[in-house]
C-alpha cells in the first residue's frame, strides 16, 4: 500500500494527532472565548450538524426501531447511572487510603454520576457503523433524565437539547423524505462528515485542556488521576462489551457498539454547570473539576483510537451472523 493510500485510510487517526498538536501549540485559538468561539460553533452549530446529519442518513424505521429497543435503553441507563457510580464509589474506598488528594477523589465520584454526552458517543457510534439511533436516544435521554432530577435549571437543559438534538434530527428526517432516492443512489459520506466534526470537537476540547490553569497540579497526583481515568474507561468498555456479547444477551453487534460508547462516556456540557451549582462556594472547586476536565478529552481520544478496531470486529461479527442466517435457510 502506497503512502497516499495509507494516509487516506488512516486520515482520522492522523487528524487526531494533528489537531492535538495544534491545540498544544496554539490553545488560545480554540479556547472558550477565543477566535473560533467554540461555545457557539461547537456547542450549537457543530452539535446541530451532527444530529441533522444523523436525521438525513438514518431511515425512519431505524429510529422507530431504536426507540422501541427498551432492553438496550435499560442496560445503558442502568449501567451509566447506577452501576458506574457504585463501582467508582467502591474503588474510591480503596483510593481514600492512598495519598491522592481527597478533592480529586470527590471529583472522580462526581464524574461517575454524569450522563452520556450528546455528541461524542453518537459520532463514535456512527463512525464505527453501530446503532446510531440507539446512541442518539440514550445520549439525549440520559442528559434529560439527570438534568430534570438535579439542581441544574431544567428549562435550560431542555431548550438546549431541543434546539441542538431534536430540531436538527427532525429537519434531517424531513429533508430525507424529499431526497431519499438521491441519497440511496449517491450514498454521501455521512460518516466522514461526522468524523470531521469530531476532529473539531477534539481540537477545541484540548485547547481548553491545555489552557486551563486548574490542570496545574502536582505531577504525581495528575498522572495518577489520568491513569485511573484511562483504566476506568478501558475496564468499563471491556465490561460492557463482555455483557452485551454474551450468549443470550439479545444484542446485535451494532447494539454493542452503541452500548460501549453510551455507557462509558460522560457529559462535560452538563457536568460543569452541575459542579458549579452543587459545589458553589467550595474553595476546592477547581480540584473537584479536574477529573471531569481530564475524563472528557480522554474518552474522545480513546474512543477515536479504537474506532478502526471496533469497526473491524463489528464487520466480522455481522458477516458471521449473516452466514449463520443463510446456513439455517
Amino acid at each position: 500500500m502506497g503512502l497516499l493510500a495509507r494516509i487516506r485510510k488512516e486520515w482520522f487517526i492522523i487528524g487526531i494527532v494533528l489537531v492535538i498538536l495544534s491545540a498544544r501549540l496554539q490553545p488560545g485559538f480554540g479556547v472558550r472565548g477565543g477566535p473560533l468561539k467554540p461555545e457557539v460553533t461547537i456547542a450549537y452549530i457543530a452539535v446541530s450538524l451532527i444530529f441533522f446529519n444523523s436525521g438525513l442518513s438514518l431511515k425512519t424505521e431505524e429510529l422507530t426501531s431504536a426507540l422501541l429497543h427498551v432492553r438496550l435503553h435499560l442496560f445503558v441507563q442502568s449501567f451509566t447511572l447506577v452501576f458506574f457510580p457504585l463501582a467508582v464509589w467502591l474503588l474510591l474506598q480503596v483510593l481514600a487510603l492512598t495519598a491522592i488528594d481527597q478533592w480529586l477523589l470527590r471529583g472522580l465520584q462526581t464524574v461517575s454520576c454524569m450522563p452520556p454526552p450528546v455528541s461524542s458517543a453518537v459520532i463514535l457510534t456512527k463512525a464505527v457503523g453501530g446503532n446510531e439511533a440507539a446512541a442518539i436516544f440514550n445520549s439525549a435521554f440520559g442528559s434529560f433524565l439527570l438534568g430534570s432530577s438535579s439542581s441544574v435549571p431544567f428549562s435550560s437543559i431542555f431548550s438546549q437539547l431541543f434546539m441542538t438534538v431534536v430540531v436538527p434530527l427532525i429537519l434531517g428526517q424531513v429533508c430525507r423524505s424529499f431526497l431519499r432516492e438521491f441519497l440511496e443512489r449517491r450514498k454521501p459520506p455521512f460518516s466522514a462528515v461526522s468524523s470531521a466534526v469530531l476532529l473539531m470537537i477534539i481540537y477545541t476540547t484540548f485547547c481548553d485542556t491545555f489552557s486551563n490553569p486548574n490542570i496545574e497540579l502536582d505531577p504525581t497526583s495528575l498522572m495518577l488521576v489520568v491513569l485511573i481515568i484511562f483504566s476506568l474507561q478501558i475496564s468499563f468498555m471491556l465490561l460492557t462489551f463482555a455483557f452485551s456479547t454474551r450468549s443470550g444477551s439479545g444484542f446485535s453487534p451494532a447494539d454493542t457498539v452503541a452500548i460501549i460508547f453510551c455507557s462509558t462516556h460522560k457529559s462535560l456540557t452538563l457536568g460543569i454547570p452541575m459542579l458549579k451549582i452543587v459545589f458553589e462556594g467550595y474553595e476546592h472547586l477547581s480540584l473537584i473539576s479536574v477529573p471531569l476536565l481530564i475524563y472528557h478529552p480522554a474518552q474522545i481520544l480513546l474512543g477515536s483510537i479504537l474506532v478502526p478496531t471496533i469497526r473491524s470486529w463489528m464487520t466480522s461479527r455481522q458477516k458471521v451472523r449473516l452466514f449463520l442466517r443463510v446456513a439455517r435457510l
